[in-house]
C-alpha cells in the first residue's frame, strides 16, 4: 500500500544539527547540572538510547522541561548556522509531488523548525511541534487524524531509537536515516521498517510505492 502520509522529525533527519549540539551540550550541562560530554564519549552516545544517555549523563528528568525551552531558545539563536542536509528540498519536493502529505513533528518550537527549513517549510501540511522528549507518539496519532489517513499509509521518518519507539506506538511503519544522532548500527538493532542510507532514497522508495499503488488500483 503507498505511503500517503511522510512525518517527518528535524533535527539530524532534515536539518544538520548535530555540530551545534557538540558546540552546546556542555554549557547546557553545566546550566542544567549534569555531566559533561567529553570527546570520547560521543559515539557510545551515538549508539545508546534516549533513556540510556539521560541515565548516563545522569539528568535530572524534573528538569527535562526546562532544559528543552532553554534548548529551543539556543537554537533560535543559532538558526543560521544549522543548515538543511542536501538534497533535502529537492526530496520533499518530489514526495510533495506525488501526492504524499507532508508532516513535521519536532521538540523544537514551530518557529524555529520554519526558519531552519525556509522556503521549504511551504511544503508541509502539518506541523505539530515543542514535542516532549517521550511525546512523539501522540502527536503523531493528531497528525494522521488530521491528514485524515489510515495509520497504514503513514510512516514516520527519523534518526533516533525513540522515532522508532514512537511510531511503533501508534501503529505506523518507521524510517530510519543514517545521517543522523544515531549510529546506523543502533537504528538497524531496532529493526526500523525501512533503513535510508542517503537523502534520495527517501523520495524513491516512498514514490516508488506510491507508483506501485497506483497502478495496481488501475
Amino acid at each position: 500500500m503507498p505511503y500517503a502520509l511522510a512525518i517527518f522529525d528535524l533535527d539530524g533527519t532534515l536539518v544538520d544539527s548535530f555540530p551545534w549540539f557538540l558546540r552546546t551540550i556542555n554549557d547546557v550541562a553545566d546550566r542544567f547540572g549534569f555531566r559533561r560530554v567529553a570527546d570520547e564519549d560521543v559515539e557510545g552516545l551515538r549508539h545508546a538510547s534516549t533513556r540510556e544517555i539521560l541515565s548516563g549523563l545522569e539528568v535530572p528528568l524534573w528538569k527535562l522541561p526546562a532544559i528543552a525551552r532553554h534548548a529551543r531558545r539556543l537554537k533560535g539563536e543559532a538558526a543560521a548556522e544549522i543548515s538543511l542536509f542536501a538534497g533535502v528540498e529537492t526530496m520533499l519536493r518530489t514526495l510533495a509531488e506525488n501526492d504524499v502529505q507532508l508532516a513535521l513533528v519536532t521538540s523544537d518550537s514551530e518557529a524555529n523548525a520554519r526558519a531552519k527549513l525556509g522556503a521549504t517549510a511551504a511544503l508541509f501540511s502539518h506541523f505539530d511541534c515543542a514535542a516532549s522528549l517521550f511525546g512523539k507518539p501522540a502527536k503523531f496519532r493528531r497528525v494522521i487524524a488530521r491528514a485524515n489517513v489510515a495509520p497504514a499509509r503513514a510512516i514516520a521518518i527519523g534518526d533516533e531509537v525513540r522515532d522508532i519507539e514512537a511510531a511503533r506506538a501508534v501503529g505506523i511503519a518507521c524510517g530510519a536515516v543514517c545521517w543522523g544522532y544515531a549510529a546506523p548500527a543502533a537504528l538497524r538493532a531496532h529493526a526500523p521498517d525501512i533503513v535510508f542510507e542517503r537523502m534520495d532514497d527517501i523520495a524513491r522508495t516512498l514514490c516508488r510505492a506510491e507508483i506501485v499503488g497506483r497502478m495496481s488500483e488501475a
